[in-house]
């Protein structure tokens, strides 16, 4: 039976570049979020012309939402003969700005060399087509199949996912009993299963000042020299101690598998608005600083913080007329989906088909659409499983490979059937490659 189903899914490969290409010629660039809807509607048309009922749900009110850039996300379901469970594939549409450095169109969708190249290729537009292919193969197959099968395309996941995944968690489009497992395709290789992320704590630092005339610094209180101090205690103190924990999460690069904080940005003083003037001669009297802090499992939340602030409150103490507000902009706890969770074991048993091989099980460093899955909707069944290689993701001239996507597609239909049909046994896998002009 899965040799009918990786045929079906061979019989598509023409589709799903053309897909993929279609995709990416939509520049869904986040910020500051554009063409979403029409995105959006291109999906819902295709997935309706498959029988699937179509919902367009704007996320009004939440960051970035405008009649000029509406946050619309797209959410696809197909009911089966019979009740059972649901798989929900989400993917996210919005992509990176395109960036310097491309040798081509980033949304041409250009097809060459067995690739696809374009901003969103990797990550994640290759999946979602890989998703959309692997449903409609499977439906074919199994026109009978129980359950249901569910297929999102989401805003906003560049920028923490608020009005994508998040929103949609929030009106319970991720909880039981709508959804009992989701795979998301990002792009981790397609043979190895994500099964979670890093925590992450984001904050904004700002120290305190008094403004004066630059010509007489003395009779003010500069918060850059403030921030200054700020960051050599962090380099003195908080780094070394950060490098030197670390986790038994799987977590990929190597680099990744210690504690990490990125100083994201910093603004003290006089707007840079003034250019191409000159700046105006005053003390500053504020000054901020934006970390971004990824923790292990291990860690605690509030020790996370804590070492901040104690650093912070220290200063206060000891360094003159030294003052500070602190303010949180994203908490997300670690999450490590167990490996012998459903999910897990259906898309294993897929890779092992397709690969001859067990699959890796890898933690991303960073984090993607799970933790609203998690945290919100309380759906833990949840992996990240796609094509693409991570290292492309964001770069110029971004490509993903057309046989990766049939192979993250064959996956993913097998993992279908396990799921919803309960087809677990091992057999012989169709070994004919797919002829890729």
């Amino acid at each position: 039976m899965n040799e009918r189903l990786l045929k079906a899914v061979d019989d598509r490969v023409d589709d799903l570049v053309a897909l993929t290409a279609d995709l990416i010629r939509f520049p869904t660039i986040n910020p500051p979020g554009e063409a979403y809807r029409p995105c959006a509607e291109y999906v819902g048309a295709r997935l309706r012309k498959r029988g699937f009922e179509v919902e367009f749900i704007r996320a009004e009110d939440t960051p970035g939402d405008t009649d000029r850039y509406p946050r619309v996300n797209v959410v696809a379901r197909f009911d089966g003969r019979s009740p059972g469970a649901c798989v929900h594939f989400n993917s996210h549409i919005d992509v990176v700005e395109a960036g310097d450095g491309w040798s081509l169109d980033p949304f041409a969708g250009i097809v060459r060399d067995g690739k696809v190249y374009g901003r969103g290729a990797c990550d994640m537009k290759g999946g979602l087509a890989s998703s959309i292919v692997a449903a409609e193969a499977f439906m074919e197959v199994f026109p009978d199949f129980p359950g249901a099968i569910e297929i999102s395309g989401t805003v906003d996941e560049e920028s923490g996912g608020f009005g994508g995944v998040a929103h949609l968690a929030r009106l319970g489009y991720f909880s039981k009993p709508k959804v009992d497992h989701v795979i998301i395709p990002e792009p981790l290789n397609k043979d190895r299963i994500c099964l979670g992320h890093r925590g992450v704590w984001w904050a904004e630092i700002e120290t305190k000042g008094e403004i004066a005339h630059g010509s007489m610094p003395f009779l003010g209180d500069n918060a850059v020299r403030h921030m200054g101090a700020v960051l050599s205690a962090f380099e003195d103190e908080l780094f070394p101690a950060l490098d030197r924990k670390t986790t038994r999460m799987p977590v990929v690069p190597d680099g990744a598998k210690r504690s990490t904080m990125n100083i994201n940005s910093i603004h003290g003083g006089q707007s840079e608005d003034f250019r191409p003037g000159l700046p105006s001669p005053n003390v500053p009297d504020s000054c901020r600083l934006t970390i971004d802090r990824r923790f292990l499992l291990e860690e605690d939340l509030g020790t996370v913080k804590s070492e901040v602030t104690d650093i912070l409150d220290r200063l206060k103490r000891e360094r003159k007329k030294f003052d500070y507000e602190i303010r949180d902009l994203m908490e997300v706890l670690p999450l490590m989906t167990e490996r012998d969770a459903p999910v897990v074991k259906a898309v294993a048993q897929g890779i092992m088909e397709i690969f001859d091989r067990e699959p890796d099980y890898v933690i991303s460093p960073g984090t993607y659409d799970q933790k609203h899955i998690a945290r919100i909707g309380h759906i833990y069944d949840c992996i990240a499983y796609g094509p693409g290689i991570l290292d492309l993701a964001h770069r110029p001239d971004e490509w993903v490979g057309i046989s990766d996507m049939v192979e993250s597609a064959k996956v993913m239909a097998i993992g279908l059937n396990i799921l919803l049909r309960g087809r677990r046994r091992t057999v012989t896998r169709l070994r004919r490659k797919a002829s890729i002009a």
